[in-house]
């Protein structure tokens, strides 16, 4: 068995991946290649055409948690909102980008660091 350098969870050998010099799983991988957009104007227009037509935001349950989440905090850290919801904060990431095309959260920078509140807060 081998070690993730970056999980250190165990995995086979053969199940490792080479990302900057280091032997990661495939999960790691997977978030170490991934990019995420939270700010692309496209997919905002998108989402308000498709919106229109539809009459109103179609949230899977778990976005429909973060949002609520957000809704009830009035504004959370990343790592805070990941936490109370038992995942990972890159899962957390690409859930509140479609979250952020719908223009229902935004980021917001604090002194404190970024937090997640509601579109249309200061």
């Amino acid at each position: 068995m081998a070690v993730c350098d970056q999980c250190r969870q165990a995995c086979d050998e053969a199940d490792l991946r080479d990302l900057a010099g280091n032997k990661i799983c495939e999960d790691c991988f997977i978030d170490g290649i991934e990019i995420t957009r939270t700010c692309d104007p496209w997919a905002v227009h998108s989402a308000k055409n498709t919106l229109a037509s539809q009459g109103g935001p179609q949230l899977t349950p778990f976005q429909q948690q973060v949002y609520d989440l957000v809704r009830e905090m009035r504004q959370i850290s990343p790592a805070a909102a990941a936490a109370r919801l038992g995942i990972t904060e890159s899962e957390l990431r690409r859930e509140f980008a479609t979250l952020r095309h719908l223009e229902l959260l935004r980021g917001a920078k604090t002194p404190d660091g970024i937090v997640l509140t509601l579109f249309g807060r200061d």
